[in-house]
Formats: C-alpha cells, structure tokens, sequence
C-alpha cells in the first residue's frame, strides 16, 4: 500500500436539514470528541447546502446506504446513522466517527481523504449510495 502524500477535499453537498442537525451535534460533541467535532465542523462550513427537496439523487445523507471502497481496495457497505443508533454488527456506522463524518455530502464516484484517530491518512472512494429507507 502506498502513503497518501495530499489531502482530497471533494465539494459536499447537504440538505438544509441534515445540516442543521449535524451543526448542533458537532457543536455538542466539542467537549467530549473535539478534534472529530471540528473536522466535521470544517466539513459542514465548506459544504453547500440546498433546500431538502433540491438535494439531488445519490448524495450521502443521514440514513444512507453508502458501498465505498478503500485505499486498500477494501469494499464495505455502511448505514450512515446519528451516534444513538449505530451499531457496527448491524452495519450502521456513526457519523462522529472519522469515516462517518469523510462520507457525509458526497456522491458516488468522488474520493476524500480522511485521518484514523492515530492521525493516519487513508482514502475512501464512494461506489453507490442507496437513499434512506422512510418508514
């Protein structure tokens, strides 16, 4: 496996709502998780947001289905949720995590860079993403 020398930084896109919610869990996890808080912090202030109904097709939100691979050619299917409903046996990963906040807002085919709380790099590349299940 080779190092990742530069960071990807994809354009995000995020409906009003999820922002929002997100916004308010970052911020609340400033005490308890604030290096991870912050990454999604930065992550939310350089997305652009759109009215819910204008979020195009395809685009990680809360309660997708996301199938990604890894820098190390690693396929893996996840269930974006908030930290109160992840559970990894079910496959539903937190998005205050590292990878949850990397998959956030993006779209099949882009790449982004994110850091393992060792500080280490690793690049993900989003290969379908299914759209939550409304119940």
């Amino acid at each position: 496996m080779t190092e990742i020398r530069r960071d990807l930084t994809p354009a995000l896109t995020l409906g009003k709502s999820d922002h929002a919610k997100l916004y308010a869990l970052a911020e609340a996890g400033l005490d308890r998780m604030p290096d991870l808080a912050d990454v999604l912090l930065t992550e939310l202030d350089r997305a652009k947001v759109v009215s819910d109904d204008k979020l195009p097709e395809g685009v990680v939100r809360m309660g997708s289905r996301v199938r990604y691979e890894t820098n190390t050619g690693t396929e893996t299917t996840v269930t974006l949720v908030y930290p109160v409903d992840a559970d990894i046996e079910e496959g539903r990963i937190s998005v205050m995590t590292p990878v949850g906040v990397a998959l956030i807002g993006l779209k099949a085919g882009q790449s982004i860079t994110w850091r393992d709380r060792a500080d280490k790099r690793h690049k993900l590349t989003i290969l379908s993403v299914d759209a939550p299940v409304v119940a």
